[in-house]
């Protein structure tokens, strides 16, 4: 809803290169998600409404953890340690210094990501998904089958990340004038898609 740019179709293959990778990337950007979600209540705790909201978003993305570390263990694999986001961090980089605007773009920053995360768990739904279609086989066999399981798994979490973009984007709204708002929201979502349009495609989210 925020985007300036959609990833190029050449990611999902990239992406998916090195499975083991991607998930434990994937693992690791949950993780991150809840720590950002609690930490905005440890340094904004006054902000009742937000505190709720934040709270139960970090319990969601903590559960988003378990559902990825299982994929992994049912693979035989175990998590692959974390490597900087580059993507993250230019992001927050935009973050301004002052409050409001430290909170507001905190807030924003949180939604693009969230956002970017939905069209690529969106992504990897729909290519995973679309795996048993491409086989000529009679039956399916278990690589299939597993890419199936994949494809529902990521439709289910690519629906939360679109939820957990709305919400970001409603804490943000009240901060300022609409018309302020909309122009920070303008410049980020073009900063995002520079950003991303100078990464190379890995086997991550981002």
């Amino acid at each position: 809803m925020i985007l300036a740019s959609c990833t190029h179709p050449r990611w999902f293959v990239a992406a998916t290169r090195d499975l083991h990778a991607l998930l434990s990337d994937h693992l690791h950007c949950e993780r991150k998600a809840a720590e950002n979600a609690l930490s905005l209540v440890r340094r904004y705790p006054h902000r009742g409404a937000s505190v709720d909201a934040l709270g139960r978003l970090a319990h969601e993305e903590t559960s988003h953890v378990v559902q990825v570390a299982t994929l992994i263990a049912e693979r035989g694999w175990v998590p692959r340690g974390d490597l900087p986001n580059q993507y993250a961090r230019a992001l927050l980089a935009e973050v301004r210094g002052r409050e409001p605007e430290r909170l507001l773009d905190a807030l924003l920053v949180a939604a693009f990501i969230e956002a970017r995360s939905h069209e690529r768990l969106g992504l990897l739904a729909r290519g995973f998904a679309d795996a048993p279609a491409k086989t000529a086989a009679p039956t399916l066999g278990p690589e299939t089958r597993v890419n199936s399981d994949l494809g529902a798994v990521y439709r289910a979490l690519a629906t939360a990340e679109e939820r957990h973009t709305r919400i970001f984007l409603e804490l943000a709204e009240p901060l300022v004038p609409a018309r302020d708002l909309a122009d920070r929201l303008a410049y980020l979502s073009e900063r995002e898609a520079e950003i991303l349009a100078a990464l190379p495609h890995l086997s991550r989210v981002h």
